[in-house]
């Protein structure tokens, strides 16, 4: 079943949603040449207790830290390490906070360069990047009140199979609040007009995640990860979003933020 929040739990959301891009920000300054993984889960953990919040994956399903970190071919749900980001890499950043009684949720992707020095990225990493990016802005675009979560699938399949990308199948976005994770899932292809229909009240997450080669992915050896099967690039881009009468309103951004 499908929950209806209420305005007034909405604005509670968006608040919580709006510290947790904050504490997102502050990741992704932090993120450089040389840093350890584990070294940005401790200032997510830090700076989303300094706010009052809790983190939401930390011993949820036995998962051992605050944030999720996924290195190229790594896709989600990485635990972080005393691995080094090297120049060249691109990094998923993924992490959800309890505030006040409910979670948010969201996810980004970015590249590892020193100050300045984008060529050392690939070209195809950065266009990836800009893709899954661009996927997420239309999936949540046709999260309009009336149409199906198979619309939003469909939207953002589309566009990524246009560019020469793929979506993988086999993980999805969720229904949030309450819980971490509720009803219903919310795939990233699909046919249109299929699935339930999208109302006011309800708050999910939508999370494309795009490879460049093949879709299909396999466990990561520490057991909680996913990545690729064939070694291709990954990325993962995520927001909580809620539907009000006006339409789709995205909570995970800082304060009188665009996306």
């Amino acid at each position: 079943m499908i929950s209806i929040k209420t305005p007034e739990e909405i604005e509670i959301m968006k608040e919580g949603g709006s510290i947790l891009a904050q504490v997102m920000e502050e990741l992704k300054t932090a993120v450089r040449v040389g840093i350890t993984t584990k070294e940005l889960d401790k200032l997510a953990e830090n700076l989303i207790l300094k706010h009052g919040g809790k983190p939401s994956f930390k011993g949820y399903e036995n998962y051992p830290a605050t944030l999720c970190t996924c290195i190229n071919e790594e896709l989600v749900h990485c635990p972080p390490s005393n691995r080094r980001l090297k120049e060249g890499d691109i990094i998923s950043l993924d992490i959800g906070m309890y505030y006040k009684g409910f979670h948010t949720d969201m996810a980004i992707t970015v590249p590892v360069i020193e100050t300045g020095n984008i060529n050392k990225i690939d070209p195809e990493a950065l266009r990836l990047i800009r893709v899954t990016k661009k996927a997420l802005k239309l999936g949540i675009k046709k999260a309009k009140i009336g149409n199906t979560f198979g619309d939003v699938g469909n939207t953002i399949q589309r566009y990524v199979e246009s560019e020469g990308f793929n979506v993988v199948r086999d993980l999805c976005g969720h229904g949030i609040g309450e819980e971490l994770h509720e009803e219903p899932k919310i795939l990233n292809y699909g046919k249109r007009k299929t699935g339930p229909k999208i109302k006011v009240g309800m708050a999910f997450c939508i999370e494309p995640m795009v490879t460049i080669g093949d879709w299909k992915i396999k466990k990561t050896k520490d057991g909680f990860g996913y990545k690729t099967k064939d070694n291709s690039l990954s990325c993962h881009f995520e927001h909580t979003i809620a539907i009000t009468k006006e339409g789709p309103e995205i909570l995970t951004l800082p304060n009188n933020s665009k996306y």
